[in-house]
């Protein structure tokens, strides 16, 4: 849990909290912040944290923090 929370704070950073998620077949979508703003060292540290950038969806997701 406190991982995923350290990672929902530096999306925070980004811009507005109420930016939509969403969770589906074992994957967790953040949405709403392309990969450009994000900083190079907090895509580093999401990476860490278990998220990555799609191209494809044009959203963050997570495979770790998925539906149980």
């Amino acid at each position: 849990m406190k991982e995923l929370i350290e990672a929902l704070n530096i999306f925070l950073k980004y811009g507005n909290p109420s930016r939509p998620t969403h969770c589906e077949h074992d994957t967790l979508w953040i949405c709403g912040y392309t990969q450009e703003e994000i900083s190079p060292e907090d895509t580093k540290t999401l990476e860490k944290l278990g998220f990555f950038y799609s191209e494809g969806n044009g959203t963050w997701m997570s495979y770790r923090y998925g539906s149980a």
